[in-house]
């Protein structure tokens, strides 16, 4: 009837109230058998060799936690090493060597040991034979003719007479200005009566011009590369004489000290310079 209140029928042994309440009764039981199962298996595998903590003995102490190994932390504070810091020293000294060379025009250090830093050589034209007829350098305010000179009698290039000693002289067993290969002009230094033709000849600089005038009437225009200065007993004649990679002018006079007889000066002093223009 509507509004009257009817009390729920007890539940059956089917019902799922009386399933949770036989579900209660039965959990501590199956907790008991657990726990002996437990205990039988940790016998079995105690038995087996294996060591069981006691519950009597005292706990360890804690774990020390991991920060690398000393050894490791001892290279983080020793920096780089010595071979690490010799090799920084001569590179700032190679570089600093460089640098004094571009700005003084003097080879400091072996051409050998710089062949691979040197920068790749510029482009070049390429001028067919003609004998050189004069020489201007207008950085050293020098312009003189030239002409050609051969070999004296110890084999060395001949150097022109002490009475054109304000000529060049070209050598003419060698490629001519503008030729592939290096050609050679040399000149005295001073005389007995004062300067000569190539007196200024050590104060050229990289980038300084020489212009040299042919008996075709071009010009071959040549930029210095470097000046070098040598003992005229370790002549590094490969290196003055030997590269026909293209066209090339070397300027040689004396140089060094004073040594008298028939040497002279101690040294040779040598102009390289590469073709960069023809007019």
């Amino acid at each position: 009837m509507i509004g009257s209140r009817v009390p729920a029928p007890e539940p059956g042994p089917g019902s799922p109230r009386a399933t949770v309440r036989r579900r209660r009764r039965a959990w501590p039981r199956r907790v008991a058998t657990a726990a002996g199962r437990l205990r039988r298996l940790a016998a079995q595998v105690g038995s087996a060799g294996v060591a069981t903590p006691d519950p009597s003995a005292p706990p360890l102490p804690p774990r020390p936690r991991h920060t690398g190994s000393p050894g490791f932390r001892r290279r983080i504070r020793s920096g780089p090493g010595l071979p690490v810091l010799v090799i920084g020293v001569l590179m700032l000294l190679i570089i600093t060597m460089l640098g004094v060379e571009r700005l003084t025009g003097v080879s400091v250090l072996p051409d050998r040991f710089i062949a691979g830093l040197a920068p790749p050589p510029k482009k070049f034209p390429l001028m067919a034979a003609s004998q050189p007829l004069g020489i201007e350098i207008g950085s050293i305010e020098l312009d003189a003719p030239v002409h050609s000179v051969g070999i004296a009698p110890d084999g060395s290039i001949a150097a022109p007479t002490a009475a054109r000693a304000q000529e060049a002289g070209w050598y003419d067993q060698g490629p001519t200005p503008g030729q592939y290969g290096p050609a050679v002009i040399v000149g005295h230094v001073d005389t007995d009566t004062g300067p000569a033709v190539f007196a200024h000849l050590r104060e050229l600089r990289p980038g300084d011009r020489v212009e040299v005038a042919r008996s075709d009437g071009s010009v071959a225009v040549f930029e210095v590369d470097r000046v070098g200065r040598y003992d005229k007993e370790k002549l590094p004649a490969d290196e003055i004489f030997g590269d026909f990679s293209r066209p090339q002018l070397r300027l040689m006079t004396c140089g060094g000290r004073w040594v008298g007889g028939a040497t002279g000066y101690a040294d040779n002093v040598v102009v390289f310079a590469s073709l960069v223009e023809a007019r």
